[in-house]
């Protein structure tokens, strides 16, 4: 164990100092990226950057229809993957930086950042005596549906490379900037949207004894969904729905309309919350409704699950951390959502954020702000995050029991 131990010390040493000399082309390549964003589904041209961008170091394969994977290192054995997300969001960037976008899309969640990031670690691990085989992991639509992380499970990723672990690390404007929150546990809600529709008679303004008055009874439901969440999941288990949108009628002033809808996002923290409060909200919309004389129609669409990061792999990448230099930051936990829950779902994997900055922003704009620009420095910050996490997966992988230093325990806790 202690060659072992030794070797991937040595290995991070050498790492670390190859990185160093890719991070200038990987900030240029970010400011690229940034400049020209692909929205959900339509990331080919950035997964064909990237591509070609390793196409010394990676034989990639086309996957879940605008992704790609490869592998590098050993030819055997189990592999850690690291990810990054090609989409950018359907945002009107007004960062007024020089490289902005201008084609109505925007790197609004740092996705150019991580995507960058990747490449860097990627270049400086090739030609390195890799303990185990590193997988990047190019995944498309992490901001819409169909998850391009659970379409890249179903298609076979896990398995045809031999995946142990996943890494992935994101950006977030909340932490100290350069800080690396690596915690084990609960990280990001199971995220579910919900449609209910009410639907009766309509009929005139002046006659509401007439009709079914389907306004009064979307109302009424509205208002009773908090309490609903409140007497169903206990306090100690965030959970919360929210109503993004409320819609009846037409326009008119004296027109009672026959439906009416709710379309809203419910976001649980754990599996048996996930279930009960479906049910919960469908039993009270119904009887609501029918109070009112209408139906109600209640439908939950599916999301993610709760993001679960493993919490041996959570204190092994912590301590990697302060080995490369990295300040260490609180834990990250939020009712946000990601994608990359699956993953953890498949294998015992990691998700850590990253902190930046925007400079000359005060309040700093948050994930998918118009304003959102973390500086290119967020680029080594991302790929240090990776590399100990690789270096965490590959202890693991390899069998070797971490051993903290000073402590025991699942990430900064």
């Amino acid at each position: 164990m202690t060659l072992t131990v030794a070797r991937l010390t040595q290995l991070a040493t050498e790492w670390n100092a190859l990185l160093e000399r890719e991070l200038a082309a990987a900030g240029q390549l970010r400011r690229e990226l940034h400049a020209a964003p692909c929205t959900s589904g339509n990331e080919h041209p950035a997964v064909a950057r990237l591509i070609d961008e390793l196409s010394r170091q990676v034989d990639f394969e086309p996957i879940a229809e605008s992704g790609a994977v490869g592998r590098i290192g050993p030819a055997g054995g189990p592999a850690v993957a690291v990810r990054a997300e090609l989409d950018a969001l359907p945002v009107t960037e007004l960062t007024g930086a020089a490289f902005a976008s201008g084609n109505g899309a925007m790197h609004a969640c740092g996705h150019d950042v991580h995507q960058a990031a990747l490449v860097a670690l990627v270049r400086s691990a090739h030609g390195l005596d890799l303990p185990v085989p590193l997988v990047p992991l190019l995944q498309p639509r992490e901001e819409t549906y169909p998850s391009g992380a659970l379409d890249m499970i179903e298609a076979g990723v896990i398995d045809r490379y031999d995946i142990a672990h996943v890494i992935g690390a994101h950006v977030h404007p909340s932490l100290p900037a350069g800080a690396v929150a690596a915690a084990g546990g609960f990280i990001n809600a199971a995220a579910d949207e919900l449609e209910i529709r009410v639907i009766g008679r309509g009929g005139h303004g002046a006659y509401p004894h007439e009709a079914s008055d389907t306004v009064a009874a979307i109302a009424q439901i509205a208002l009773a969904v908090p309490e609903i969440v409140r007497r169903t999941v206990s306090p100690l288990r965030p959970a919360i729905i929210s109503i993004g949108t409320l819609a009846a009628g037409e326009g008119a002033a004296n027109v009672l309309p026959a439906d009416a809808r709710i379309f809203a996002t419910m976001r649980t923290t754990h599996p048996d919350d996930r279930t009960a409060l479906f049910a919960a909200v469908r039993r009270m919309a119904e009887s609501i409704a029918a109070a009112h004389g209408a139906a109600a129609d209640v439908r939950r669409i599916e999301g993610e699950p709760a993001l679960i990061n493993d919490g041996v792999l959570a204190t092994a990448a912590d301590d990697w951390l302060a080995r490369l230099g990295v300040e260490g930051a609180e834990p990250m936990r939020s009712l946000g959502a990601d994608d990359f829950s699956y993953f953890c779902d498949a294998v015992p994997s990691l998700m850590m954020f990253v902190g930046v900055r925007t400079e000359g922003e005060d309040p700093q704009p948050g994930l998918h702000h118009p304003r959102f620009l973390p500086g290119d420095d967020a680029v080594a910050s991302v790929a240090r995050a990776l590399m100990a996490g690789y270096l965490a997966a590959a202890e693991l992988a390899l069998g070797i029991e971490h051993h903290r230093r000073g402590s025991e325990g699942a990430g900064r806790e």
